[in-house]
């Protein structure tokens, strides 16, 4: 209503409620409703960004990454991976013009674009962004390493997935026992946040290890996420026990055997 009465004060502050609201959305599985918040957000900061480049850019680029996230929820990889790539030549000159600024950002939108390429099957496109992505985040996890460090780790993850896609299994492997030092270590400092991801990086780390053939090791890792997995179901079934049932499976397979 406000922004009906006076767009010239009000959209910015609407743009970004409803970019807020899609992402909320989408945490909560509501990918159609979510799509549609976002979708809004970005066509008001698009015109913003018309009218006031400067000032609106950074806002226009963040909705095109939730509007990329949204997009993909619901199985529309092209469109998806179209907002993305606007994102990151957004971001690109933002960071060219002030790195410090705009780095972070342009780091996101790199990860993105790794994730939406790789499900269109673009892997070695996916591999080079999600390179870029860590390069740039580990710059900064030096200088911020409780501000940066968990983006790294990240990144590092999806690196790790893509470079087994291609199979450069040795580099995966490296890539993912560092993802996996790194949510150790920031799940030592706060549980509750980060043992989901620790969890997520041993079964990574299972499955580089088992394509090497060490097989032992690989046992002792899944073995590790099956256990975490096992007391974050216990904690939140809803989330987390198919997580636990995935993992079982994996483990099994591995080890030869039925596991419950």
């Amino acid at each position: 209503m406000l922004a009906t009465r006076n767009p010239e004060a009000f959209q910015p502050d609407l743009a970004r409620s409803l970019n807020n609201l899609g992402a909320m959305l989408r945490g909560l599985g509501q990918h159609e409703a979510a799509l549609a918040a976002t979708r809004e957000a970005m066509d008001l900061n698009r015109v913003l960004a018309t009218r006031n480049p400067d000032a609106f850019e950074p806002a226009l680029a963040r909705s095109l990454n939730n509007l990329g996230l949204g997009l993909s929820a619901v199985g529309q990889h092209d469109a998806a991976l179209a907002a993305v790539r606007e994102a990151v030549d957004l971001d690109r000159v933002l960071a060219t013009r002030n790195p410090d600024a705009f780095e972070p950002a342009l780091a996101r939108s790199l990860n993105n674009l790794g994730l939406g390429l790789s499900a269109v099957g673009q892997h070695d496109a996916a591999l080079a962004a999600t390179r870029e992505a860590v390069d740039i985040r580990r710059v900064l996890a030096t200088r911020n390493p409780d501000a940066f460090q968990p983006a790294l780790a990240g990144s590092l993850s999806n690196l790790g997935i893509w470079l087994s896609e291609l199979g450069q299994r040795e580099a995966a492997l490296a890539a993912t026992r560092e993802a996996v030092d790194l949510h150790r270590l920031l799940a030592t400092r706060n549980p509750d946040v980060f043992q989901p991801d620790l969890a997520g990086s041993l079964n990574n780390l299972g499955n580089s290890l088992s394509d090497l053939g060490q097989r032992e090791v690989a046992l002792a890792a899944m073995r590790e996420a099956v256990e975490l997995y096992r007391t974050l179901a216990a904690q939140n079934p809803d989330v987390f026990q198919s997580d636990l049932a995935m993992t079982l499976k994996k483990l099994a397979a591995m080890s030869g055997s039925p596991l419950s």
